[in-house]
Order: structure tokens, then C-alpha cells, then sequence
């Protein structure tokens, strides 16, 4: 944990720079210290079939979540939040800027009983960095 998803709307798939967007969530993410580097993911779901506002022009929207694990203070989970949320407007910029474009994003604790993990890539980077 955690799990960043940007589902977003086919019509702005070359310009979004996802990969982009990954490499500053992961960034921001792991600079915070609050989260293990072998924890982080992000992935995109693109949306074909899909209906924004009135359908008359020529919308987008990219909607994110940011899933973690339990235990961290609403404080913490709110300065994580409030960060990611200023480098995602920072990468949506200049495209917002030339055209009609929607962004929200949510961050969501997940259960702390019932969410199973099985991983062993935190052995690996920890071996990486001995």
C-alpha cells in the first residue's frame, strides 16, 4: 500500500501523460515518508463508454484514489492528501488550461482486518539497498 488509480476518459489518452503523472505520485509518495517505496502502485483504467455533463462538447475527466492501508491519523492521511492533490493540478495544468477537463480525487483507508496482502518485493529492495 498505497494504491494510486487515475481512471480517465479515452479522449485524453496522449495527452495525460500517465506515466508522467506515476512517476510524480510515486515521487511525492515516497518523499513523504509516511509509505514503503515497495508498497506504492499506480495504474489507469481507461474509459471507453463513458457520459460527462450534457455530452455537447468535448469533456474529460480524470478521476484518481489513493487506497491505504489502516492506521495513520487523519492528519497524516490529510497532508498526504492535500501534497498528491497539489502535484496532480501541477501535472493537469496545461491541459487544463486547453480544454474542458475534471479533476477529483479521493483518498480511502481501507479496512485494517480485511485487506490481505502477500508480497515479497519489500524482502527484495531491502536486500537491494544492503
Amino acid at each position: 500500500m498505497p494504491h494510486f488509480i487515475a481512471e480517465y476518459t479515452d479522449n485524453i489518452e496522449r495527452e495525460a501523460d500517465l506515466p508522467g503523472l506515476f512517476e510524480k505520485v510515486h515521487a511525492c509518495l515516497g518523499d513523504s515518508g509516511v509509505f514503503p517505496l515497495g508498497g506504492i502502485r499506480s495504474r489507469a483504467v481507461r474509459l471507453d463508454t463513458w457520459r460527462m455533463a450534457d455530452g455537447k462538447h468535448d469533456y474529460a475527466f480524470v478521476h484518481m484514489s489513493l487506497k491505504v492501508g489502516a492506521g495513520r491519523d487523519l492528519e497524516t492521511r490529510r497532508q498526504v492528501a492535500d501534497a498528491l492533490f497539489e502535484v496532480i493540478k501541477a501535472h493537469f495544468a496545461e491541459l487544463q488550461a486547453s480544454r474542458l477537463l475534471a479533476l477529483s480525487f479521493e483518498l480511502t483507508e481501507l479496512h485494517p482486518e480485511l485487506n490481505y496482502k502477500h508480497n515479497n518485493v519489500h524482502a527484495f529492495l531491502k536486500g537491494q539497498a544492503g
